[in-house]
């Protein structure tokens, strides 16, 4: 009767009975590694959450490569006061579009809301004892340097003061964007880690167990 039930089961401890030294052994193996695939998903989401965050950051500088274009336009000599009106007219639509990128979220999240919080942290181990700052990217800080920067528009020529903070807001969304892929680079060596072990637990519960 232990034979066939073995045999149907596929494993070799059904009961306490069979081996209850391995049987304790076996359950602990099979809460890690039921821990460290939630984990891995829990790393997998935060990835997610850094990959869009990326694709906003990317969204930013593109506006910011066009509004340091324009800017750079309106010192044209040859144009006219109507000329630098169209260009402030797009350049004011393209500031209040990077204003509202500092709002977006991933699943709730604030990704720039830096004054609920500065970091998240990303637990990569399934014991809890291994975590990873991941940051909120403080985009809101570079808009609020530009508004300031460029109160006054370029309906008028740009001055080297106003193209200077272009310039510094394209590096400091350069430093941005750098630090979200070092973060995201360090999740997915966490991500690997948590495969590998995952296997190694069920090699180790099957040797057990089955």
């Amino acid at each position: 009767q232990k034979s066939l039930q073995r045999l149907s089961s596929g494993s070799r401890i059904n009961s306490s009975i069979d081996d209850a030294g391995g049987l304790a052994v076996s359950m602990k193996l099979s809460a890690s590694i039921r821990r460290t695939e939630a984990t891995q998903a829990n790393v997998n989401n935060a990835l997610s959450l850094l990959q869009t965050q990326d694709g906003v950051l990317k969204n930013a500088d593109k506006i910011l490569t066009r509004l340091s274009e324009l800017a750079q336009l309106s010192t044209d000599v040859t144009k006219s006061s109507s000329d630098r009106l169209l260009y402030q007219t797009e350049f004011s639509s393209l500031t209040n579009a990077l204003n509202s990128l500092t709002t977006e979220d991933f699943n709730g999240v604030g990704m720039f809301d830096t004054a609920a919080q500065e970091s998240l942290s990303v637990v990569t181990s399934q014991d809890g004892g291994q975590s990873v700052s991941i940051t909120i990217a403080n985009l809101a800080g570079i808009v609020t340097d530009i508004n300031d920067g460029l109160a006054n528009g370029i309906s008028n020529a740009a001055t080297s003061t106003e193209i200077a903070a272009l310039t510094t807001a394209i590096q400091d969304l350069a430093n941005l964007r750098a630090t979200n892929g070092s973060e995201q680079s360090r999740l997915t060596f966490a991500a690997d880690m948590l495969s590998i072990n995952k296997v190694n637990l069920e090699s180790a519960n099957s040797r057990i167990a089955d």
